[in-house]
């Protein structure tokens, strides 16, 4: 860390000295009948981007301010600085005369980070700066450690995610990503709830796992003597509420999977998942499109995005294919043409494509798509058709068995939600369990269970039902041109620091 000016002396370089000498400050304060964190309230009368914004309305008015101290510079008995708030910068102008001695000598001993609270006159500045200039100001909060270096900022990403409080702090561009965040989540909420769909909530803590093939968080519950699993999704008991007789339900909320970490992948995440009645995928898909035009025009004001250096057009027609289609483009491997399995496996393994002795047809197939394919959909691009083997809650496609009124969509190469015409033949449903439990048996940690509730809900009849499933935190990255899930969450999964 570099030399960090502070009350017209240069603080020692060591960040251990610094503190002490920030807590000596401290103790002085409160020996003095000036501890800063006694007081509860500060009445604020302006933000500073209400000031900047609107200089001809306050020009000559008395305010009433308050922010952290970003920095500090002393000129005798005149000295600048700027407060930071929850709206942006402001320029702070002490005057000796203004303030009397003591509580200029006060103001001197200030140290970048406080935080105070302000009060005094908007003018602007010979240089055309528009400023506080104050009468009166209180310390509200002692800032005890010592903030990075101005120019260098905070750049250790490790850091940046760990102490996002500080990453807010000196880095307040990062705040935008938060808050388009905030107002991506308003407007889905919107745009389902005028077109008639109910907001609910279902349990976090799930006995059976399912709605997904994902390895779960276990817990356990201590009253009742059981292990219990953290959700990996909720939709078995969304659909549970369509056999009830809501038509249009959607949860917005956290799931759980005890997987792998990357640029795409956290442990706990954010998704949207809805249900409707009577509709099928055809209709998710309608709706993934218009959902996501509405909401890149009521956040950014436009549905042509540029992420990662590529322009992404949302407001156009987006491509509907179907993973055979995908894959027959991209390898010249028709699997609607061969169905036989010993020359199905040597034309994909020609291709390269990694695959098991007791692979079947839809297991290639998807398989091929995932390792030849995916890396390639620069999208949006709706890949329709998944294989039944991969699809264990979506409704079989009736001129083909083999394959389900699912699909997954895409944009530059990356998966950004699921959804199917959903199965709701109750036999056909307990075979596709019974099928996952088999491969639960056999080691496969992420195969489903077996829900014999959720079959026998489906007994009472689940009307045709189209679902739909967006993740959150991808959605919020392609909309704010974020290269990593980390970048979006405010606190990701980190390792502890030992």
């Amino acid at each position: 860390m570099g030399d960090i000016k502070n009350a017209g002396n240069v603080l020692p370089e060591d960040e251990n000295e610094i503190i002490a000498l920030r807590r000596m400050r401290l103790r002085e304060l409160k020996a003095e009948g000036h501890d800063p964190f006694v007081t509860t309230k500060y009445d604020v009368s302006e933000t500073s981007k209400e000031i900047v914004s609107d200089f001809e309305k306050f020009d000559g008015s008395e305010v009433s301010v308050a922010g952290r101290m970003i920095s500090k510079r002393q000129m005798g008995k005149a000295s600048f600085a700027h407060i930071r708030d929850s709206a942006g910068d402001l320029q702070l102008y002490f005057r000796i005369d203004a303030l009397g001695e003591e509580k200029y000598e006060e103001f001197k001993k200030l140290d970048i980070g406080d935080i105070i609270g302000v009060q005094g006159e908007v003018f602007m500045t010979h240089k055309g700066e528009i400023s506080v200039k104050v009468s009166s100001f209180e310390l509200l909060a002692k800032s005890l450690r010592p903030l990075p270096e101005k120019y260098h900022g905070l750049k250790d990403t490790e850091i940046r995610y760990r102490q996002r409080y500080l990453d807010l702090i000196v880095n307040p561009e990062v705040k935008d990503v938060f808050v388009k965040r905030s107002r991506i989540i308003s407007a889905i909420r919107t745009f389902l709830n005028e077109r008639g769909f109910i907001e609910v909530e279902t349990p976090i803590l799930n006995t059976v796992m399912g709605g997904a093939n994902a390895r779960p968080f276990i817990t356990h519950h201590n009253t009742l003597d059981m292990d219990m699993y953290l959700r990996i999704a909720p939709e078995l008991y969304l659909k549970r509420l369509i056999v009830g007789g809501f038509d249009k339900v959607y949860e917005l909320g956290r799931l759980f999977r005890n997987e792998g970490m990357d640029t795409r992948h956290n442990p706990e995440f954010t998704t949207m998942e809805l249900y409707e009645a009577y509709a099928d995928y055809n209709d998710m898909m309608d709706i993934t499109e218009e959902m996501y035009r509405y909401a890149a025009e009521k956040v950014l004001g436009t549905t042509t995005l540029n992420y990662q250096g590529e322009e992404v057009e949302l407001g156009k027609k987006w491509k509907r294919v179907s993973m055979t289609d995908a894959v027959r483009l991209v390898t010249g491997i028709d699997f609607n043409k061969l169905s036989d399995l010993p020359k199905l496996r040597l034309a994909v393994r020609k291709a390269g494509v990694e695959i098991d002795k007791k692979d079947s047809w839809g297991t290639i197939l998807y398989k091929t798509f995932e390792q030849k394919v995916e890396e390639r959909l620069t999208g949006p691009i709706f890949i329709i058709d998944y294989p039944v083997e991969v699809s264990p809650l979506a409704k079989r496609k009736a001129d083909d068995p083999r394959l389900t009124e699912r699909f997954e969509f895409f944009i530059n190469a990356r998966e950004m939600g699921n959804a199917f015409s959903e199965l709701n033949d109750p036999e056909d449903q307990r075979g596709r369990f019974e099928d996952q439990a088999k491969k639960r048996a056999a080691g496969d940690a992420e195969a489903q269970m077996m829900d014999e509730d959720y079959v026998t809900a489906l007994e009472y009849g689940l009307p045709p039902t189209g679902g739909l499933g967006i993740g959150i935190d991808r959605m919020v990255m392609l909309f704010t041109d974020s290269a990593s899930i980390r970048d979006v969450l405010l606190f990701p999964t980190m390792k502890p620091v030992k």
